[in-house]
């Protein structure tokens, strides 16, 4: 059974914003608070997809939005900076960013030595 800060997600779920804002940290706290244009834009689309039924992947670039108890189950497609990377929201997930599970950098795997590589490099293990 998951808890959040001594409450289930049912009691979580019925919280407003503002006091769910309690809950967490004061940065998160802050951002709630203080929402940007973004953020309210996302809380409008959140709302219309609630309406038209569950299963609707959300679009998204407002990768500062704090995670709230409304949108567990919900799927968001965040974007990453190229595409849109998709996320299913957790209990595990509340008062954390959507932007954290959309990574914006990959790892970088570099190929063989290029041209005017040294003479050493070239012994050197490919992967």
């Amino acid at each position: 059974m998951f808890t959040f800060r001594g409450k289930t997600v049912e009691e979580l779920q019925k919280l407003s914003i503002d006091n769910f804002a309690k809950l967490v940290n004061s940065r998160q706290r802050r951002a709630i608070k203080r929402m940007g244009l973004e953020y309210r834009l996302l809380l409008k689309k959140i709302e219309k997809a609630k309406v038209q039924g569950a299963g609707k992947t959300i679009r998204t670039h407002a990768r500062q939005a704090v995670i709230l108890p409304a949108w567990i189950g919900m799927k968001f497609a965040v974007h990453d900076g190229k595409d849109f990377k998709e996320l299913l929201i957790t209990p595990e997930m509340l008062g954390h960013r959507l932007g954290e599970f959309a990574y914006t950098t990959k790892r970088v795997l570099h190929s063989a030595p290029g041209i005017r590589a040294t003479k050493g490099s070239k012994f050197l293990a490919v992967k």
